[in-house]
């Protein structure tokens, strides 16, 4: 198997610079940082780097060293097409590249500063969020999956996503080694490594005994017992290699799709999304979701669960202990009532 190419070697088959002493320094920084990023922050980096140096292609400049006033003008084009979040992860690529490469981090400058608050100002969106999968959909979806040991597969695959609030890769890395089962019929995984635990210190997470016997469901009908947990099928039910993290997307599409779930919304973090919803229902704190699934900071569990805590906020408790949340029309004030009867004879 082919090794994974650091993030810098990445890099320099992706910028073209007539300067050997750049592509030196690039090299000696792929050698310093092997093995000390992930899978998807390179493939991330190699994306963003080729995507802005087709744009300094098409403009006749370079990109390596790139200087505040073209990385200023880039932000501004991009800022039509592209969403703020987009924008700034380029950015930052094109940032790290410059550092690894010993030159001036362009990002420092005034110009891109100013750049990318124009951009923000003027890209008031807000960003799409992936559909969750709740309890309530679950239901839907049991009720519409099959025997098949695919369906079984799939099956186990959404509830232990749900349960551990996986992230795709956290998912599908799993082994049959990192799940112990306990005498009540539930179990512990352990997390051995993650988006935001580089180091791989690992964390425990529990699963129901729903979860459990479907696991348990799969490795029997599938004659898996050691290894990769989440496996490709390919004609004949052959079990084949470990699932892509690109796989558990289309998946999840798909089991909605069947159970009448309008699949458009729905991305490989949408069990994730849907167990952090129904725990925010259910009275979970923030620091409490940010335990469960793992989250560094309270941005994206506070974003996911906006709408289920609105339901359970302030306003909701109130409307909710005094019972006056629908009024009838006799408690309205004398003003309302009238202005209601005069648009009923309109």
């Amino acid at each position: 198997m082919p090794k994974t190419p650091s993030k810098s070697q990445s890099v320099s088959h992706a910028i073209t610079s007539g300067d050997n002493e750049l592509h030196v320094r690039l090299a000696e920084y792929a050698n310093d940082a092997r093995g000390a990023f992930s899978p998807n922050t390179i493939r991330a980096i190699k994306s963003d780097v080729r995507h802005f140096t087709a744009w300094c292609e098409k403009f006749n400049v370079p990109a390596l060293p790139t200087t505040p006033e073209v990385l200023a003008r880039y932000v501004d084009e991009m800022a039509r097409t592209y969403a703020a979040s987009t924008i700034r992860r380029r950015i930052s690529s094109i940032a790290h590249i410059h550092r690894a490469a010993q030159l001036t981090d362009p990002i420092g400058s005034d110009k891109v500063r100013l750049a990318l608050r124009r951009m923000q100002r003027s890209n008031l969106t807000r960003p799409k969020q992936a559909q969750g999968i709740n309890e309530n959909n679950i239901a839907a979806i049991l009720a519409t999956t099959g025997t098949r040991l695919v369906d079984k597969r799939d099956i186990a695959l959404l509830l232990t996503t749900r349960d551990i609030l996986a992230r795709r890769s956290e998912v599908v890395a799993l082994n049959v080694e990192d799940i112990t089962f306990n005498e009540d019929g539930t179990a512990t995984v352990i997390i051995c490594k993650s988006k935001t635990d580089q180091e791989g210190q690992g964390s425990v997470m529990w699963l129901s005994a729903r979860t459990v016997i479907s696991i348990r469901e799969w490795l029997s009908s599938s004659n898996i017992e050691s290894g990769a947990l989440f496996r490709s099928l390919r004609k004949g039910d052959r079990v084949t290699q470990r699932l892509s993290d690109n796989s558990v997307a289309r998946l999840f599409k798909s089991m909605a799709k069947r159970a009448g779930i309008n699949p458009q919304n729905i991305s490989g973090h949408s069990a994730r999304v849907g167990m952090a919803q129904d725990l925010s229902t259910a009275g979970a704190e923030l620091t409490e979701l940010m335990t469960a699934g793992r989250w560094k900071s309270p941005q994206m569990p506070a974003r996911y669960t906006e709408r289920t805590r609105a339901a359970c906020g302030a306003v909701a408790k109130y409307y909710d202990r005094s019972g006056s949340g629908y009024p009838e029309i006799r408690d309205y004030p004398h003003a309302v009532r009238n202005m209601e009867r005069t648009a009923h004879t309109l």
